[in-house]
């Protein structure tokens, strides 16, 4: 019972580690393209729509750390096998 609770606990942590650094990386990422994409639309508004679509990207890197969290929380926890014997007396 109790290695089963440790790795409930370490499949939540790996998917809270996932989508934070996911997070983490589009932030970097996005605070480059969005610095640059400023400068691009005060030197030619036509180009917004493709600023727009260059701070669009990096959140797909969040939703990809998403879906690992996802296929952690709910399709590991049923590969985890239960330890129902008990201990010999």
């Amino acid at each position: 019972m109790a290695s089963t609770d440790i790795g409930l606990g370490l499949i939540a942590i790996g998917a809270g580690i996932a989508v934070g650094l996911a997070g983490l990386g589009t932030g970097m990422a996005q605070k480059d393209i969005g610095a640059a994409a400023i400068g691009a639309i005060t030197e030619d508004s036509k180009l917004f729509g493709k600023a727009l679509m260059f701070m669009v990207l990096p959140e797909t890197i969040v939703i990809f750390g998403l879906v690992i969290a996802i296929l952690a929380a709910f399709v590991l926890p049923g590969s985890i096998e239960l330890d129902m014997t008990y201990p010999a007396e």
